[in-house]
């Protein structure tokens, strides 16, 4: 029995330094090629170049965490320990955020763990994906915009009466954020809108029933 527990517990590492090192490289390759998917086809509200610069050190990280634990019991117990006692907490507002986190660590996971070919394959059927996703999932002629509204003293209904203007003028009008405080209203839509005439007449009827302080379109592939 303590032979047993000496080999799980004391077990020696083992680590080919140039395995490691190309482990990494790929690692960064994969992830940067990653932040640039999403940067071009990213619909995210965020600020999108601030965030994707965390995928490289989030790939590069989760590297070289699994491959320094894996060989070794006693440090995956002590992983375990660890992110029990710590608590990450990220300001993720969108699903589509998460979705990329979880690219970058697979890679790291898959990388870190020696399976080259598997990750590869993987990561090359995933970006495929996306971009098709991207390119042939909104097949659409229309302008895409982000639509930021903002108010003090909200009244009520005021919601219902954006979204049936939204839905005169726009295509498609998807709800991305909404906040209301005591004096503060604010909400944020993803639209479609045909053509500018289209737009300027949707501002004219935003502003002649609701008394907005604020009206902001950014383009939804240019908020950076």
């Amino acid at each position: 029995m303590n032979k047993y527990l000496d080999f799980f517990l004391n077990e020696p590492i083992q680590i080919n330094l140039i395995t490691f090192i190309e482990s990494l490289i790929l690692a960064g390759v994969l992830s940067f090629i990653i932040q640039i998917t999403y940067l071009k086809f990213s619909t995210s509200l965020s600020n999108k170049f601030d965030f994707s610069k965390n995928f490289i050190i989030l790939g590069l990280t989760t590297t070289l965490v699994i491959t320094i634990v894996k060989s070794s019991l006693a440090l995956s117990l002590g992983l375990v320990g660890a992110l029990s006692i710590v608590r990450f907490r990220a300001a993720i507002k969108e699903p589509e955020e998460l979705v990329y986190l979880f690219i970058c660590i697979s890679i790291g996971l898959g990388l870190g763990a020696g399976q080259r070919l598997v990750t590869l394959v993987g990561f090359f059927a995933v970006v495929v994906i996306l971009i098709l996703g991207n390119m042939y999932g909104k097949k659409s002629k229309n302008q895409n915009l982000h639509l930021v509204l903002k108010s003090k003293g909200p009244s009520e209904n005021e919601l219902e009466k954006i979204v049936s203007v939204l839905r005169k003028y726009c295509t498609v009008a998807d709800l991305k954020r909404f906040d209301e405080e005591k004096e503060v209203f604010e909400t944020a839509f993803y639209i479609e809108i045909p053509d500018f005439t289209a737009l300027n007449e949707l501002k004219k009827d935003l502003k002649s029933i609701y008394s907005i302080d604020q009206i902001s379109f950014f383009d939804s592939k240019g908020m950076a």
